[in-house]
């Protein structure tokens, strides 16, 4: 993010002479090239709570404000109940089994995706648990970064490309899993993990997408890995270049005499 250029707004001409807006808008500019890992912060942190506050607000009664959230968090997430948490209800996750019983047995997504819960289950958050994963994981690894920022080198563009692999596969596979239908594929199952395995784990674990399976563990964890390859490869980038921004402006309002 390069500054425009000041000295015809300042140095080249008389004080009186000054464009003011030119002057304003590069104070304004420092100001956020300094501050911008704050201001990051304060953005995602708002991003990542607003997803939990649709639960909260359709428990309040509020459901048209609680509505309006789980539309607005719709375009970033398929908001699939069975691949959701549940909050402020007996149970972190509901099957795909126990939401055909309480809302439609079918496996359209499109009318999957419009159970938000009830006062009996809870209500579910604006995400599933892979956005969870990867939107929350993205400020916390950016907070564990900062203190390191001088230490630690960008990852480069194949450890970043590594680190998103999983997700990526995971994603993938179960989008053509779900082309057998929602509910009938083999990420439904997992067989074929079950017989590398041995079936060592209980059958809770392989089949489904509750909380504690292999999917909504892979979920979580590859999430996790998208959000640490992000900050790892983009961060030291931005923040070198806010630096060497703001220092220009820096120099620039010396040379013209000009407090910033």
């Amino acid at each position: 993010m390069n500054p425009p250029d000041i000295q015809t707004a300042t140095s080249s001409l008389p004080q009186r002479r000054r464009n003011p807006w030119a002057v304003a808008t590069l104070r304004l500019a420092y100001r956020f090239q300094r501050n911008w890992f704050a201001i990051f912060l304060i953005l995602t942190g708002a991003f990542v709570a607003g997803a939990w506050s649709a639960p909260v607000l359709m428990s309040a009664g509020w459901t048209g404000a609680g509505k309006g959230v789980y539309t607005v968090y719709s375009f970033f997430c398929h908001q699939l109940p069975q691949r959701s948490f549940f909050v402020l209800g007996p149970s972190p996750s509901l099957s795909l089994e126990e939401v055909r019983s309480i809302w439609s047995d079918t496996n359209d997504p499109s009318i999957l995706r419009q159970f938000v819960g009830n006062e009996q289950v809870g209500y579910k958050v604006a995400w599933s648990d892979r956005m969870v994963s990867m939107y929350t994981s993205i400020p916390l690894a950016a907070l564990l970064w900062w203190p390191f920022r001088r230490r630690l080198h960008p990852f480069s563009v194949w450890t970043f490309l590594l680190l998103i692999l999983p997700m990526t596969v995971d994603g993938l596979t179960h989008v053509v899993s779900d082309l057998a239908g929602i509910g009938e594929g083999f990420r439904d199952t997992n067989v074929w993990l079950a017989a590398l395995t041995g079936r060592s784990f209980p059958s809770s674990f392989y089949a489904g997408d509750a909380l504690g399976s292999f999917n909504s563990w892979m979920r979580l964890i590859t999430g996790v890995f998208f959000g640490i390859g992000l900050v790892g490869l983009a961060f030291p980038h931005l923040h070198s270049s806010f630096a060497d921004s703001a220092e220009q402006i820096e120099n620039k309002f010396a040379r013209a005499e000009l407090p910033l």
